[in-house]
């Protein structure tokens, strides 16, 4: 098993480009299962969750071929509606096969999701909503088995905003007869680029970015050719590093509009950020002050950048508080980011942070994905070496993360443990 090892102390300068979105690529990958012909992806970052991805459509039977970030998906000869428990089980976005298949083939039999063990992540509102629209689902030893002649439209309403639940409803759709209302609906920009994919193969949709989305079903959708979007959290992430380690870097691809809370609350600790031809420039202050922060969902703080902020917290001056509101689960790193020095103490969903001078690096171990990359920029920052064990979950949503950190400076390797 691999491990991440960090000499720590040196500042980041250079540029660095953002890979394609993981979070958006996924489903735009599914999306693929609506129509028949052949389907070009670009920009599609090389990810385990992406390998996880094309080969549970090659199990389906679409005809996936990969050169460098571009992918060609011919989904013309589906022979399975099965998406089997050994896939689901490493990657819970897999249960987005679910819509598209009950859409254009009738059926689908999908296991129960898995992915990070950050909290309870149910997919019941995906459900009630294809209920709703006309499928029947039984559960039957793990898995979900849907049935439906033809969906029809309906008006669903989510108890609580679903990135996965939205994008799974939307999918379905786009092929379901009659006018499909979603009230309170995520407002990812990963749900705008998918349904900008969906449009282009012919579906209406209107709404995609606010709570409500209305979609006109259609009768056939054209194969899709999209660029995924780049990769908002993989951005925050390299923009927390370059604030820890005062550096001076420069993001391209990098959108600002993507990523408006995360910059809101790096220039109150004292962050310079300026965009400048496509690309974010962001240089660190020599003394960060300390940021109050809640995540909520999209356009709130990401989850998926809480774990890095704590980690930039953590050296900043004064006390901060982070609340997070999203997953119950997610402060496992905290023990680990203590190992490395970091004064932080939790009361249920909040984490109290009293910045310190310096970390001092350790042996950690990661968690979850998110987790992980905020060890890695704890090490970055922290004096001496650090090793990150357990990063397979890095890899689950970080491209080439080591070097292109190495391309800014850092003294970092990845090596058997």
């Amino acid at each position: 098993m691999d491990k991440i090892v960090i000499h720590g102390g040196k500042r980041l300068k250079g540029e660095v480009r953002i890979s394609g979105a993981k979070n958006s690529a996924l489903p735009l990958l599914f999306a693929t299962l609506l129509a028949a012909g052949e389907h070009h992806l670009e920009n599609v970052p090389a990810l385990r969750d992406i390998a996880t991805a094309e080969k549970l459509l090659t199990i389906l039977g679409a005809d996936v071929d990969r050169h460098e970030a571009t992918f060609s998906i011919d989904a013309s000869n589906i022979r399975s509606v099965e998406a089997p428990y050994d896939l689901v089980r490493t990657m819970r976005a897999s249960v987005l096969v679910l819509g598209p298949l009950l859409a254009r083939l009738g059926q689908a039999r999908v296991s129960l999701p898995g992915g990070c063990a950050i909290g309870a992540r149910p997919i019941n509102l995906h459900l009630k909503g294809l209920e709703a629209m006309g499928a029947r689902i039984d559960l039957d030893h793990g898995y979900v088995e849907a049935r439906a002649k033809r969906l029809h439209g309906a008006n669903i309403y989510f108890d609580v905003p679903t990135v996965g639940g939205t994008e799974n409803l939307l999918m379905a759709a786009s092929l379901a007869r009659g006018t499909t209302v979603l009230e309170n609906a995520a407002c990812e920009p990963e749900i705008v680029d998918l349904a900008t994919a969906l449009t282009c193969m012919g579906a209406r949709i209107e709404g995609a970015g606010t709570d409500r989305i209305v979609i006109e079903g259609v009768d056939e959708l054209q194969p899709l050719r999209h660029t995924v979007m780049p990769d908002r959290i993989e951005a925050g992430t390299f923009m927390v590093a370059a604030a820890m380690t005062r550096g001076d870097v420069r993001l391209h691809g990098a959108r600002h509009a993507d990523l408006e809370a995360l910059i809101s609350k790096l220039q109150e600790a004292g962050v310079e950020i300026a965009e400048e031809d496509h690309a974010l420039r962001v240089q660190g202050p020599r003394r960060i002050a300390s940021v109050d922060i809640k995540t909520q969902p999209h356009p709130g703080f990401p989850t998926d950048m809480q774990a890095q902020f704590m980690a930039l917290m953590s050296i900043a001056d004064g006390t901060s508080v982070i609340t997070e509101s999203v997953f119950e689960n997610r402060f496992m790193h905290v023990c680990e980011l203590q190992r490395l020095g970091a004064d932080i103490s939790i009361d249920g969903k909040m984490a109290k942070v009293r910045g310190v001078k310096g970390l001092l690096g350790a042996p950690v171990m990661a968690t979850d994905l998110r987790a992980s990359a905020s060890l890695v920029l704890a090490g970055l920052a922290a004096e001496n070496t650090t090793e990150v064990a357990r990063i397979y979950h890095l890899d689950r949503g970080y491209e080439r993360l080591e070097e292109k950190f190495r391309t800014l400076g850092a003294h970092i390797e990845r090596k058997k443990a």
